[in-house]
């Protein structure tokens, strides 16, 4: 009798066993990004479509948190590079919305009619990424319909050093056709500078498997901001058709980037703002740059609204951040395309306006979007 327990018990453990279905590697841990940070809690969102693509994304910082999508074989991976943890994030700009203003600002302070703003200095005394803190470091409202997913944020007079009250808002969708879609929205009681962007951290061949060199890159641009020692623009506009900076025609990354064309050393490699070739001031959809992983077939597809395009091939990274696939980011192994208006906009008067004004609604959308080369 005995015997026969023990038999019925073994049974009924396999078949338990069998009915356990297997955790997904890529799955992040939703438990691993809710928690409470300056009084708000944080949302952790997963978004997925009929090709089998998934997102999951963060209201701390209206962060991606990552994106797994197939290569030619249909084996998925995390293109975007990150943290297992929302600890991870707190000292990083990686993946988040950059705001109220992205990239650099010179002197770390602008002028709007009779007033001069200063922000904070993180970057020789200029303003990167709005400093150590701004909207990276805010915990957004989150709500979910279906494959969208709206976060909302309203930013006080004087909050990280830029005027008016101000709401911003971006809205995630994720479509069938394996495209991620940002819409950003903005308003302001006071004339207030804005260029929103998103700054996630590509690698193709996955998150966590090597350096980004062997990408081959397209970006629609004849022309950059010329920049100096610290990278802010000098307000030159500089045409680089045909120089090592020159990726009209699709190119390896890993090429030219150490070449000893000025810009490209002052950069330690690429960091530098594309300008698209389309009306700067025509808030038009076009293609500004696509990505092809030669060994995964991988592709990415930036679109966008926006004028320019920062493309930054990962010079700074140093191998002291642990990815989520429990590898360190070393040199170069992540590449960034944030769409945008010119770094230093509100202190030259012939870059494209970023001035938003009270009344105005500041509406740019950005895409990317994946597939496999045939």
């Amino acid at each position: 009798m005995n015997k026969r327990i023990l038999i019925i018990a073994l049974l009924f453990a396999a078949f338990a066993c069998k009915q356990t279905p297997e955790k997904d590697p890529l799955a992040l841990n939703k438990v691993d990004f809710e928690t409470n940070i300056d009084g708000k809690d944080t949302q952790f969102f997963e978004l997925s479509n009929a090709s089998g693509m998934k997102v999951a994304l963060s209201s701390y910082g209206a962060r991606i948190l990552s994106i797994c999508v197939p290569d030619k074989d249909g084996n998925m991976a995390d293109v975007v590079q990150g943290f297992g943890s929302i600890e991870g994030y707190k000292e990083n700009e990686y993946n988040a919305l950059i705001g109220p203003f992205a990239n650099r600002i010179g002197d770390a302070k602008f002028t709007i009619g009779e007033d001069t703003y200063n922000l904070p200095t993180n970057d020789n005394g200029n303003c990167l990424h709005n400093g150590t803190i701004g909207l990276k470091h805010t915990v957004f409202d989150a709500v979910q319909e279906g494959n969208s997913v709206t976060m909302t944020v309203n930013s006080k007079d004087g909050v990280f050093g830029f005027p008016g009250n101000k709401t911003i808002k971006i809205t995630y969708t994720l479509t069938d056709n394996n495209e991620l879609k940002m819409d950003y929205e903005a308003t302001t009681d006071k004339p207030c500078p804005f260029n929103l962007t998103n700054h996630a951290y590509f690698n193709l061949k996955g998150e966590s498997n090597g350096d980004i060199l062997g990408h081959i890159m397209y970006i629609d641009a004849d022309s950059t901001t010329s920049i100096n020692e610290e990278l802010i623009p000098t307000g030159e506009i500089v045409f680089i058709k045909g120089t090592d900076m020159d990726f009209t025609t699709p190119t390896v990354i890993g090429k030219r980037i150490d070449s000893d064309m000025e810009a490209i050393k002052l950069g330690n490699g690429y960091d530098h703002n594309y300008i698209l070739n389309k009306d700067q001031n025509g808030n038009e959809m076009t293609l500004a740059a696509r990505v092809v992983e030669p060994e995964s077939k991988r592709v990415l597809e930036v679109l966008t609204t926006e004028p320019a395009i920062q493309f930054y091939s990962g010079n700074f990274q140093d191998g002291k951040l642990m990815g989520k696939g429990g590898k360190p980011y070393e040199h170069r192994s992540g590449f960034c395309l944030e769409t945008q208006h010119y770094p230093d906009a509100p202190n030259h008067e012939n870059f494209p306006n970023t001035i938003l004004e009270p009344g105005q609604t500041l509406k740019t959308t950005t895409v990317y979007k994946f597939s496999v080369e045939k």
